[in-house]
């Protein structure tokens, strides 16, 4: 009932920029923290950026000053500029949604986001 999509990824040289892009649909009565996780090969998936309902933000150390959220209603965004290569990975949103069924968080299925150097 409730999806997330992301886009944007893409392959780009280092010191590139991406536009990654997350759209929640369906059955939704509000959205309250949204965030942007990446999995790298062989690593674990880790947290790269936090945005609240009220627009707070939050920032993994490895991109503070390169990448920004951004968030509009039920759309979220990561601005990545300065893009290194350990930036590779295939970046997920994921938000905590008031649904139907409750609160509950949802993943989106990636978007994979390569540099190359």
């Amino acid at each position: 009932q409730v999806q997330l999509v992301e886009s944007g990824g893409g392959l780009v040289q280092a010191g590139g920029s991406l536009r990654l892009s997350c759209v929640v649909s369906g059955s939704i009565f509000s959205i309250a923290d949204m965030v942007w996780y990446r999995q790298a090969p062989g690593k674990q998936r880790e947290l790269v950026s936090t945005v609240s309902r009220g627009g707070s933000t939050n920032y993994a150390d490895s991109v503070k000053g390169r990448f920004t959220i951004s968030r509009d209603n039920a759309k979220m965004y990561l601005q990545m500029n300065s893009l290194k290569p350990e930036d590779t990975a295939v970046y997920y949103c994921n938000a905590v949604v008031h649904g139907p069924l409750g609160i509950r968080g949802y993943w989106g299925r990636g978007t994979q986001v390569t540099v190359s150097s």
